[in-house]
């Protein structure tokens, strides 16, 4: 393979996502470690790549501008940068496109009919099932990068975390308390557990631990959060809807985050919060390749139709949803009990 000196990785969305494509930017750096490497995503999550040692710009992408406008932005950009190599890991139409205009002379993505020809190194779907993290370290193979990374990262400042710190002060959070977290929303309805149980939850840790308690809301959880509130007697922080490197930074001041499968869990994660994640429609093994010896745990009841991998539950009556139901609020509180208190 012809000397690469420039390379551009890019992972168009979603926030968990990119930050899985963490470990597979540190394996990139070491392979090549006098390269240029950039980072092409969408801008509000790659901001969780800010000050990440193995990368030497972002490219951010803004969906909040005319995608045609953004789009010629985007190739004036990556051209003028002549890169040796385009990794597409999304390669969806938007980024098959820009692959192809990107003057890359290796150009690598997902062998999918049509824009699959836009690629000269193809990665297929061979059927055997593997985490996410393995999913991205395909498309990294043609370059000789080696599959020895596991580890998901997000370099926080000092500063972001003393600022974290002073806003959750101003929240009335007592910081000198262990504090746990949780994030109750997802983007599937399937993938979200009884917001009654998140209030359940609550209240049992208050009582049972003296725990601080944040709940997490997304941008359209305002309705799902006042029904947690309303349903629970223990006092509770509720956050406002905060830039994803900004809840990062709060995150790294829990000691245990709760959430349901979603973007959030996986910053939890990679700012070394020790983390449960609720399963339901989706296979932990994939989107779960955490280690529990770091405190990471996914709760996850297979059932005759798991993992069913849909956007809502297609059962009725006493099944419905049923693998979540299996997830009682005392083995959720067992869980992080475990991680707060040191055993004896």
């Amino acid at each position: 393979m012809q000397s690469i000196k420039r390379i551009l990785l890019s992972r168009m969305k979603y926030i968990g996502d990119i930050v899985l494509t963490t470990p597979v930017i540190r394996a990139t750096r070491e392979k090549f470690p006098d390269a240029y490497i950039a980072y092409l995503g969408d801008k509000k999550a790659t901001s969780l790549l800010e000050h990440n040692p193995y990368l030497d710009e972002i490219l951010s992408y803004d969906f909040t501008r005319p995608d045609i406008l953004e789009q010629i932005r985007m190739i004036i950009q990556i051209r003028k940068r002549k890169f040796d190599v385009f990794v597409d890991f999304f390669s969806n139409p938007r980024t098959a496109m820009l692959a192809r205009a990107s003057g890359a002379p290796i150009r690598i993505g997902k062998d999918v009919k049509g824009r699959g020809k836009v690629y000269n190194h193809r990665v297929g779907d061979y059927g055997s099932m593997k985490s996410a993290i393995e999913f991205h370290y395909q498309y990294v193979k043609p370059l000789g990068v080696e599959m020895k990374y596991f580890t998901t990262e997000i370099f926080l400042t000092e500063d972001e975390r003393r600022e974290a710190r002073i806003f959750l002060r101003h929240q009335d959070v007592d910081i000198a308390k262990p504090i746990v977290a949780l994030h109750p929303g997802a983007t599937w309805s399937n993938k979200m557990w009884d917001k009654n149980r998140f209030a359940e939850l609550i209240d049992l840790l208050r009582a049972k631990l003296g725990v601080e308690i944040l709940l997490s809301p997304g941008p359209e959880d305002q309705e799902l959060m006042d029904s947690i509130i309303n349903n629970t007697t223990a006092n509770v922080h509720l956050l406002p809807v905060l830039p994803v490197r900004q809840l990062a930074a709060i995150l790294s001041q829990c000691a245990v985050f709760v959430s349901n499968d979603c973007g959030p869990m996986h910053i939890g994660v990679a700012v070394g919060t020790k983390t449960i994640g609720i399963f339901g429609p989706e296979p932990p093994e994939v989107w779960f390749p955490y280690s529990e010896q770091d405190g990471h745990l996914a709760l996850f009841k297979k059932i005759e139709c798991s993992p069913c991998r849909t956007t809502s539950c297609f059962r009725e009556g006493e099944n419905f949803m049923e693998c979540m139901q299996l997830i009682s609020v005392r083995e959720v509180f067992d869980e992080v009990k475990k991680r707060i208190t040191p055993a004896q």
